[in-house]
């Protein structure tokens, strides 16, 4: 292996003249691939399921009490608006991931990304300075949401360029397993401080914590991803000519078919994912009554068994192509949302676990086969930024605003059930979306 301190450009240039050898991979570099990417989006995950299940306590903490529903709107609004920079990200980082590497990409987002995270610990709440506090969240929020942008699609596109070519989808799905992680270890977190600790000490130090985690675990991703080497297709692709012009530009020009149909497609995961693993805790507590430990609880077995089944369908993926397993899901959410929305009104527990299981499967057969087809779509000299821009696009307009969204179809409709309908418009697109394009699992990476 080569020294990983060189730069792609010199790594690339004693190899012009064997750029068709295949570099070997050994299993040690891709288990340590593999851990490189588990842990940035495990981080970034991580913090928006504390800012997600401690809403209610953020809300107390950052905006005024006298209404608590404006209050709570307020502090889905902050989470919808640092996703409005997510696009701004996904060219920024798409752009450096293609030019200069994947891993100088993906080293300094997951720095810049756990640093914003764990100020956010130190502010001080609305009680001290007023609306000053809930400026500054915004502005960690939107640092956050920048840097975070090229996490998701570098950690991706890594691991399919370090997969062998029929487990593409398996590695993959390390990707949204590592989310789910994330959202699992933030629920518990958040059910045992809701659980241990009064509401007093919860508003005034507890909510804290999970924020104070990221630096040490954001380190630890830093390290641990300038310690590998580029992937063997970007330094392949380099070696054969060097990167002209803007990946980006290249994009839109050459491949602006492929980037909005991978935009259609992620529209049901990006809808899915905030709503079911994200919005649900505060869905069950403040909208059908249950209480808060409960509803945490319910939660985290469904958030269990996503993890297991996220595996299963990158296997699945792999068998029998992306296409079909994205469409049994798109197909699958048409039918039974609304039912399953409808059973979670019916106030017996077990009846709630059961259902966010059955969506929960259901959401990773989108979830575990998106990463993989996303970076097949696209060829190795665009692939960090066709994954980027489209993913973040569709997450800025549909997946951070989807809390924000479900609360206010709520409240202006006073239907319970609107989002449920919301995330069936949201399956009907990404099926029109994945049925127009091409299977990609079974081609050579271009």
């Amino acid at each position: 292996m080569s020294n990983s301190n060189q730069s792609p450009a010199n790594l690339a240039a004693p190899r012009a003249a064997s750029s068709t050898a295949p570099r070997v991979v050994d299993a040690k570099t891709r288990r340590k691939v593999i851990a490189a990417s588990f842990v940035g989006n495990f981080v970034e995950w991580f913090d928006y399921a504390a800012y997600g299940y401690l809403a209610v306590t953020i809300a107390a903490v950052f905006f005024p009490r006298e209404d608590p529903q404006a209050a709570l709107l307020m502090t889905f609004g902050v989470f919808a608006l640092s996703f409005l920079v997510r696009p701004v990200g996904g060219f920024i980082w798409g752009h450096l991931g293609d030019k200069i590497g994947r891993r100088e990409a993906l080293s300094w987002s997951i720095l810049l990304m756990t640093g914003a995270t764990f100020c956010i610990a130190l502010l001080p709440g609305y009680a001290s300075i007023g609306f000053g506090a809930p400026i500054l969240l915004l502005a960690l929020r939107l640092v956050q949401g920048f840097s975070a942008a090229g996490e998701y699609a570098g950690a991706s596109a890594f691991l399919v360029e370090y997969a062998p070519p029929h487990r593409r989808g398996l590695y993959a799905a390390v990707v949204p397993a590592s989310t789910a992680t994330g959202l699992l270890v933030g629920s518990l977190m958040a059910a045992g401080l809701t659980g241990l600790l009064s509401t007093e000490a919860l508003e005034s130090w507890g909510w804290r914590i999970p924020f104070l985690l990221a630096a040490p675990l954001g380190l630890i991703g830093r390290y641990i991803r300038t310690k590998l080497e580029d992937s063997p297709a970007f330094l392949e692709a380099s070696a054969a000519a060097a990167p002209e012009g803007s990946p980006v530009g290249s994009l839109f020009k050459n491949h602006w078919r492929q980037l909005i149909q991978a935009a259609g497609a992620v529209l049901l995961n990006a809808v899915g994912f905030y709503v079911i693993l994200s919005y649900m805790p505060t869905y069950l507590s403040e909208e059908l009554g249950l209480d808060a430990t409960r509803s945490f609880l319910a939660t985290t077995v469904a958030l269990l068994t996503y993890v297991g089944f996220i595996f299963i369908t990158g296997m699945l993926s792999d068998r029998f192509g992306r296409k079909r397993v994205l469409i049994t899901a798109s197909v699958l959410f048409v039918l039974l949302t609304v039912p399953a929305f409808m059973a979670l009104d019916s106030g017996s527990f077990l009846v709630i676990v059961l259902v966010q299981i059955l969506v929960g499967a259901m959401l990773t057969l989108n979830d575990g086969t998106l990463p993989s087809y996303l970076a097949e779509m696209f060829p190795t000299k665009v692939r960090y930024s066709g994954f980027a821009v489209s993913f973040n696009v569709s997450n800025a307009l549909f997946g951070g605003t989807a809390p924000f969204v479900a609360t206010l179809l709520i409240a202006s409709s006073g239907n319970v059930l609107a989002p449920g309908w919301y995330l069936m418009g949201a399956a009907v697109i990404s099926l029109v979306a994945v049925a127009c394009s091409v299977e990609t699992s079974r081609k050579p990476l271009g």
